[in-house]
């Protein structure tokens, strides 16, 4: 028999809309729509659209472009992230405080790493001034290069650039030195490394504001998996290892790491070259729910509880005031648990289809996203 659990209303705080820049891949609509398909009550857009979210105009853009729904009673929030720096090219530290009285979630570069240490010093001491909290995109140029791809067997029989651990590594052993001379609550998006989540631990023991995402995609999947030169298995950060999985699960079991997707809608011709020439991401609204039940839940033996508390609970710590303030404590996500399905990519409500998780199976799905009268 199916149970119906219902929890707080989950919040994903990592998803691209592409609006403004490329409607093709996905509109506030769609991606709205493929949110609420997917069992969430709010989701944070990432500032990399074109022009960049580094205005109060352009974070009045995102807010205006909410449309409504007739899905639900009470269609998801969009909750917009705004820019650590102007255009996100990590010159110059954008007006975080404007960015703020307009009400962004949270400030990010997401898609470029800030990667001038005085730059991100800058930002981190203005945002604690704020109460805001910065969230890094933890992959080093300088490392990374021309890399696609982790070490693995298809990096090496297809002679595939190599992503270094030290990408990551490097990028929040900074971020850390600077969060403990500012203070400044930070949150590293999108962790993919054994050693990164150990970093993430260690700050975590000292007391530092610090907290971390794992995405379903780096939970669930392996490089040493990846069965071709599919580019529906390339991300920035790269898939890890079996060792890299095995660690980021045990992090989210502990409550180290909470949840986020990391949706990253592409037009087809964008994911049609492989891994060398293609473009980085995979959807996961739609999926993410069914699969993080049945990967920590089912497989992990995570409880219910803690399972959400991962997608409700320690989100909102990452919100700013205003923010948070949007969310109305009556949302409600409920999901039904019991009869196992095939998760079908091509019924998603996204405009974009590059995702690997087709024919996968769950026995845990949204129903909607209630309002529960108060």
């Amino acid at each position: 028999m199916n149970k119906i659990l219902t929890f707080p209303g989950f919040i994903d705080v990592h998803v691209h809309f592409r609006d403004p820049g490329i409607p093709e891949a996905e509109t506030t609509a769609s991606g709205l729509a493929a949110a609420e398909r997917g069992g969430f009550a709010a989701v944070v857009t990432m500032p990399n659209t074109t022009p960049a979210c580094d205005s109060p105009e352009a974070i009045a853009y995102q807010l205006s472009q909410t449309p409504p729904l007739h899905h639900s009673p009470t269609p998801p929030l969009l909750l917009p992230s705004a820019c650590i720096t102007k255009g996100r090219l990590g010159h110059e530290v954008a007006d975080l405080e404007a960015l703020a009285e307009a009400g962004a979630a949270f400030f990010t570069d997401d898609g470029s790493y800030v990667a001038d240490d005085m730059v991100m010093e800058k930002a981190m001491r203005r945002a604690a001034a704020l109460g805001m909290c910065i969230c890094e995109h933890a992959m080093d140029p300088k490392e990374v290069k021309d890399g696609v791809i982790r070490d693995c067997d298809l990096a090496r029989i297809s002679h595939l650039p190599i992503i270094p651990v030290s990408a990551e590594t490097v990028a929040i052993r900074r971020d850390l030195a600077i969060c403990r001379v500012t203070g400044c609550r930070l949150h590293i998006q999108h962790i993919s490394t054994a050693e990164g989540v150990a970093l993430v631990r260690d700050a975590q023991k000292e007391g530092l504001p610090v907290t971390a995402e794992a995405t379903p995609h780096h939970l669930l999947l392996s490089c040493e998996e990846i069965p071709r030169d599919d580019a529906n298995y390339k991300m920035a950060p790269p898939l890890g290892n079996d060792e890299d999985r095995a660690e980021l699960r045990r992090a989210v079991k502990d409550g180290v790491l909470m949840f986020a997707t990391d949706h990253a809608p592409h037009p087809s011709a964008k994911k049609a070259l492989g891994f060398s020439g293609s473009a980085n991401g995979i959807i996961g609204l739609e999926a993410a729910i069914p699969l993080t039940w049945v990967t920590m839940v089912e497989g992990e033996g995570m409880s219910p509880d803690a399972w959400a508390q991962a997608w409700w609970k320690m989100p909102r710590e990452i919100l700013s005031p205003r923010a948070a303030a949007r969310l109305d404590d009556a949302r409600q996500t409920v999901v039904e648990v019991g009869e196992w399905r095939v998760i079908e990519v091509a019924k998603f409500a996204s405009l974009s289809r590059n995702c690997p998780y087709g024919g996968l199976e769950s026995n845990c799905w949204p129903v909607t996203v209630a309002h529960c009268p108060t």
